[in-house]
């Protein structure tokens, strides 16, 4: 069996996809109390509950009864917030390294320094390599080459942004993946499996159509009896009125809503509605109350249609609230993804035979029912018809606004 050390492990995404192509996971680390408490329930793997800074190479070898050079694999993807493109949106840039959170990356490779694996694979947001903006992607590459000389090893690194519908993944995210080998052998990324039928050429041959929300979610209703899914708050009763796979911008003057927000004025998961017929948008983390993906039946995914949307095995049970088992799915790689990379991975660096299919693949479903019909706007909105100014550009929202009221 090849073993695996997880570092920022979450509820286990990228565990349960390297377990699915015949990796075992030897040692997590996790923060979180409740992802903790995730993954003792489902697994029998150490689980080291802590903070990296505060983790010491030895413990984690220790804790897997393992020696440096002995890891076939470290996986993980260090806290992303420093490089994500919601802080584009508001203020026009992220701290990005000079957010301290940004020092995980560091963390990640002490551990390729101590644990020296055969092969780590890293996670992160796609903003990390954004052209001007590669701070940390840079700072990765310095580290990786410092490693090299001083351990007398020969990583070789070779990334890529994924997009998981790409992948038989029912759900719209992109990642920044970066796969380091420790005798100098590139890693060669798997190419796309499926696309999007909306864009058919000659290039799409051999490949299959999207997997989609109906695909992914069918036969889910009877896991949402028991769970409280209404959409609260001042805009819940508005969702009705917004057609499937749209958002708030229905309801503006360039589409075909009521104009009650300006456009671009709103996240683009305000209001956001899941079609049957595509893949489902990102899961978010930490949404508000009025903040989407949303079933077509205007309610809430339940915990078992977001675990299914992140490919998690369907046997796995989650610990915490609403809330927390929310934050652990939406913070997880899609479990369908990291096995498609772990399957390569093994196939590649390690000589192992894999089937055809991978395990976590959702099958399509043969016919997708028609969208659900649209209902009138609420009487409590129509007093906000009228017009309204869209968002005047990135990093000139309301906190650039306010900067340029006079004050008195």
């Amino acid at each position: 069996m090849l073993r695996v050390v997880s570092l920022y492990s979450g509820a286990g995404g990228l565990d349960y996809g390297f377990e699915a192509a015949g990796f075992e996971t030897a040692v997590a680390v996790e923060l979180d109390a409740d992802c903790c408490a995730t993954l003792r329930r489902n697994r029998n793997w150490a689980v080291i509950e802590g903070d990296i800074h505060q983790t010491s190479s030895d413990a984690i070898l220790q804790a897997g009864n393992l020696k440096p050079g002995e890891v076939d694999v470290l996986i993980g993807g260090p806290p992303c917030q420093p490089f994500s493109k919601a802080g584009y949106w508001s203020s026009g840039d992220t701290k990005r390294l000079e957010d301290p959170r940004a020092g995980t990356l560091a963390e990640y490779m002490r551990c390729v320094a101590d644990l020296q694996p055969k092969v780590f694979l890293l996670e992160n947001v796609h903003g990390i390599s954004y052209s001007g903006k590669e701070e940390g992607f840079q700072l990765l590459l310095r580290l990786t080459e410092e490693i090299n000389q001083k351990h007398g090893t020969n990583y070789r690194l070779s990334w890529k942004v994924l997009t998981a519908t790409d992948y038989g993944v029912p759900q719209v995210r992109t990642r920044f993946i970066m796969v380091g080998h420790r005798d100098g052998e590139l890693f060669n990324f798997p190419e796309p499996t499926h696309f999007d039928t909306a864009d058919e050429t000659l290039f799409t041959k051999g490949k299959k159509p999207y997997i989609t929300a109906w695909d992914a979610l069918f036969g889910l209703e009877k896991h949402a009896e028991g769970e409280d899914l209404r959409v609260r708050g001042r805009w819940g009763d508005l969702l009705p009125s917004i057609p499937e796979g749209e958002n708030y911008l229905w309801h503006t003057d360039r589409k075909g809503g009521l104009p009650l927000f300006g456009w671009r004025t709103r996240y683009w998961s305000f209001l956001l509605k899941l079609a049957k017929n595509r893949p489902s948008w990102t899961i978010q983390a930490q949404p508000g109350p009025a903040i989407g993906p949303f079933h077509w039946d205007n309610r809430m995914l339940s915990t078992r249609e977001l675990a299914r949307i992140q490919t998690f095995p369907s046997d796995i049970q989650f610990v915490g609230s609403r809330q927390s088992v929310q934050k652990q799915i939406g913070n997880a790689v899609p479990s369908l993804l990291a096995e498609v990379l772990a399957r390569e991975i093994a196939q590649q660096f390690f000589g192992k035979s894999v089937p055809k299919t991978p395990k976590l693949a959702i099958k399509p479903r043969k016919t997708t029912p028609p969208p659900n019909p649209v209902l009138p706007v609420p009487q409590q909105y129509l007093h906000l018809a009228g017009e309204h100014a869209p968002h005047p550009g990135t990093g000139k929202g309301r906190a650039y606004q306010q900067e340029l009221t006079p004050v008195g």
